[in-house]
């Protein structure tokens, strides 16, 4: 995948965005629950900036967003959550995970935000779950999602934060 491309996500990418989300879920059962309406799901009104990766014209392989936090807490309004981050299955083992972090990283940097993010606590995240913390996200605490799986049990969240300079490029 030596043509991937991070750009920033436009309208017309959605749907593409989108096929490439059904077939994680199929594969991951990301997200959890479908969403009732996947647009809205992918540019929630607290979105901030999303973001693709892309190989050749028109061909997503991977997206990430940022939300803005919602909190009444005043420091919060320079945190920022990484959110709606997939990668197509064809995508995985070329570190496009990796590099889309990374770009996200060097934004909230440029922007002096911190970042968070939350993923499901569950057998199924380990790959993600490595991916995080080999780049450098600290677990901060779990925590039970105010929402439950398809199955209506319980769901835990695993709380990371990032807040430190933007690592080396993940090139190699």
């Amino acid at each position: 995948m030596d043509d991937l491309r991070i750009r920033d996500r436009e309208p017309a990418d959605l749907q593409r965005c989108l096929s490439v989300l059904a077939d994680v879920h199929r594969l991951d059962r990301y997200p959890l629950n479908w969403p009732a309406d996947p647009h809205q799901w992918l540019s929630p009104d607290n979105a901030q900036h999303a973001w693709i990766a892309e190989t050749g014209p028109n061909t997503v392989v991977g997206h990430i967003a940022v939300h803005r936090t919602i909190s009444a807490d005043p420091a919060s309004a320079t945190v920022v959550e990484v959110s709606r981050l997939f990668v197509a299955p064809a995508a995985r083992r070329y570190n496009t995970a990796t590099k889309l972090l990374h770009h996200t990283r060097q934004w909230a940097t440029e922007h002096q935000l911190d970042l968070t993010l939350e993923i499901v606590d569950d057998p199924r995240s380990a790959a993600a779950i490595a991916l995080y913390e080999h780049t450098g996200w600290r677990h901060t605490h779990t925590t039970t999602a105010a929402w439950t799986s398809p199955e209506g049990r319980p769901v835990r969240l695993r709380r990371y934060t990032l807040t430190d300079n933007v690592p080396p490029n993940p090139s190699t």
